[in-house]
């Protein structure tokens, strides 16, 4: 434990100010008592989580689609994966988008956070990019607060959800669920999603369920 928490130390001080702005998995759940880290958080390549006796935590990685669930132990975060000690991890891959986890540099440098874009092809003839893909039909949305978010069909008829973002209806004040709320989009279906003069195309699996689904492959961060 002492070689894996030394190599980290040092791998921080050495690149501190990248890693700040490039998490690489979200925290989908904490049971017990767990140190550095609470439910909903995005953590960062280097990062060191300390599990308790029979702690556990869940965590979801943007780019690998690596869902693992750590059972004690001393964690270090990395880029596709956790190397853990002294505990056990179960590993699965989960559907999700790759491709919409991947941020440009001016996207990182602004928020940290994936912009779900519209992705058309500039060649003739050509046809456009795929979408990013939802695996849920219940998105779990990160936004700012206080603003409203629409969600519009764009290949269909289907009325227009309107959903204002306040603090009471959202987890951790920036996350708001679609499953907590009852609502949901149609498998298959394309949309947008407008958040004030900001707009972000993307589309939900066919193969979607309302089935309780991994956060990595329902994520739509717009913040």
């Amino acid at each position: 434990m002492k070689s894996l928490i030394g190599a980290v130390v040092g791998t921080c001080c050495l690149a501190a100010p990248a890693l700040a702005e490039s998490p690489t998995a979200i925290v989908e759940d904490v049971q017990g008592k767990v140190d550095g880290v609470a439910f909903m958080d995005y953590v960062v390549p280097g990062k060191i989580i300390k599990l308790g006796p029979k702690a556990t935590i869940t965590l979801s990685y943007l780019k690998s689609c690596q869902r693992e669930t750590i059972s004690e132990g001393v964690v270090m975060v990395g880029t596709e994966q956790s190397t853990v000690q002294l505990g056990e991890v179960q590993r699965e891959k989960v559907p999700c988008d790759t491709n919409a986890a991947k941020l440009s540099e001016r996207e990182a440098n602004q928020s940290a956070a994936t912009t779900f874009r519209t992705m058309r092809s500039d060649a003739k003839g050509s046809a456009p990019a795929k979408l990013p893909t939802l695996y849920g039909v219940a998105p779990l949305v990160q936004a700012k607060s206080g603003s409203t978010l629409v969600i519009e069909r764009t290949d269909g008829k289907e009325p227009t959800i309107s959903v204002p973002l306040t603090s009471e209806t959202m987890v951790g004040g920036k996350f708001y669920d679609f499953a907590n709320a009852g609502k949901s989009l149609t498998p298959g279906g394309s949309y947008l999603a407008i958040l004030g003069t900001k707009r972000y195309a993307f589309q939900v699996d066919p193969s979607a369920t309302s089935s309780p689904t991994p956060i990595v492959g329902r994520l739509l961060r717009l913040e």
